[in-house]
């Protein structure tokens, strides 16, 4: 690993009171493995939820996750820690094109599942297009696009538009959905460090030895699936007028790695605004890749930066360790396997705290950012998209379809600058004075938010 360029960190063993171990920098061989271990299981609970909620195959999703933090440690060249999971902000229009219930008794229809990879696909391009513009434009217009107020109800709408999703799956074994729920709840608040980070894993455990017990769970499959083997790779298929459920997700990819560099930058103490290109860019490469392959989109995910704030390890070294146990972990089908059997119950319960955390945390944006809702703009701005998105309102042009999300996105944006630059020409303009770099102020990431304090 010391061909990578990593340096050792003092000893290698210890890590003095206040000290920090730096991106570029890395402990023995023994410690980084470990740290390595436990950003997998970190970004474990939220990656596989994406594939069973979908109905793509988990192992491969896995595999596409190990190749994409591999991509993006060596395109930021080493400079930023995360780890690529699975993006929560594409379950809406991959399920709109499958029309996939998970638990629901019916298989995914491949074709289906085809023409959302293709969607996937265009998602990446577009994000990796981006990434390219911001590497030698610079980030700046991203935040004039998208301020606290627009981020915000972009992130709500996703998680309250997934609510109806969540009842289908909790609806099926109700008992089941609330052992899960309320594990999760409790694992939050009982345990500190790591393990209160790790309560939707835990929960999902709990529930799935629940549904164990109320014989809720078939493992045939599992008796039937090989020991070693490749992941199940599925070809890609496109349709240009799906487009329109896919490509407003590229606005929630954006703004959740544009945070994690701000997040990262303020932890570590390094400069790390000259790398946003390039962490986009690797972002929508790792996402293009996936979608030829059967995997889900990827994002850069909060899970890992708990870990990291507990172990106060930065170095992306752990990171490629994380990488290589996801896809050793992706070549055992019985693994991949015994992951799909998690029933409908177990998934509606966590997808209940998952999605309501999401929509939560656009407010937290608003919170955090002191958006202030006494203004017109921004109360109008939040109030059309959030209905336009939990109503799941759909426009037909043509061919193409746009439903909820696509339509709530692009009103948030379009209404909040059409209604700003209205209201500065006529002189009734009630917005307040906003901080220079709003943004900075929490990190959107891996569907989360986090304080860069953490």
């Amino acid at each position: 690993m010391a061909g990578f360029g990593w340096k050792l960190h003092g000893d290698g063993k210890t890590i003095r009171p206040g000290e920090v171990v730096l991106p570029g920098e890395r402990m023995a061989m023994p410690i980084t493995i470990g740290i390595g271990a436990q950003h997998v299981v970190a970004m474990f609970g939220a990656t596989f939820l994406v594939p069973l909620l979908t109905g793509f195959d988990p192992a491969t999703t896995l595999f596409f996750t190990g190749v994409g933090t591999i991509i993006f440690i060596l395109v930021t060249s080493g400079r930023l820690p995360s780890y690529l999971g699975s993006s929560f902000a594409l379950l809406a229009p991959i399920g709109a094109v499958t029309g996939y219930v998970a638990g629901g008794g019916e298989a995914l229809d491949p074709h289906k599942a085809a023409l959302a990879q293709g969607g996937v696909i265009a998602v990446g391009a577009l994000l990796a297009v981006v990434g390219v513009i911001v590497h030698f434009a610079g980030a700046r217009w991203i935040d004039r696009i998208m301020p606290p107020v627009v981020t915000g109800a972009i992130v709500s709408l996703i998680g309250f538009n997934l609510a109806p999703a969540a009842w289908n799956n909790v609806k099926t074994a109700p008992v089941t959905a609330v052992v899960t729920i309320v594990a999760i709840l409790l694992v939050t608040v009982l345990f500190k460090g790591i393990i209160g980070r790790l309560s939707i894993l835990i929960g999902v455990i709990i529930g799935y030895i629940t549904a164990v017990l109320r014989h809720e769970v078939d493992f045939t499959a599992v008796a039937q699936a090989g020991y070693v083997g490749l992941p199940s790779f599925r070809a890609p298929a496109f349709d240009l007028s799906l487009l329109g459920l896919f490509i407003p997700v590229v606005l929630v990819l954006i703004a959740e790695n544009v945070g994690h560099v701000k997040s990262v930058s303020a932890m570590t103490g390094e400069q790390l605004d000259d790398i946003t290109g390039r962490a986009l860019f690797s972002d929508g490469v790792s996402t293009v890749l996936a979608g030829f392959g059967g995997g889900s989109g990827t994002t850069t995910y909060a899970e890992n930066i708990g870990v990291m704030a507990a172990t106060r390890v930065y170095s992306t070294a752990a990171y490629i360790v994380a990488a290589l146990i996801a896809l050793t972990l992706s070549m055992f089908p019985k693994f991949g396997a015994l992951i799909a059997t998690i029933p409908a119950g177990v998934l509606g319960g966590a997808a209940t705290v998952l999605y309501g955390m999401i929509g939560m945390l656009g407010v937290r944006i608003w919170v955090q950012n002191r958006v202030d809702f006494s203004d017109p703009v921004n109360l109008n701005t939040a109030a059309v998209a959030m209905i336009v998105a939990i109503a799941n309102y759909t426009w037909m042009v043509g061919d193409m379809t746009f439903e909820g999300i696509a339509l709530g996105s692009f009103s948030a944006i379009i209404i909040y600058h059409v209604m700003r630059a209205i209201a500065r020409w006529r002189g009734t303009s009630q917005e307040a004075a906003t901080p220079a770099s709003a943004p900075g102020g929490a990190e959107l990431t891996g569907d989360l938010v986090r304080d860069p304090e953490l």
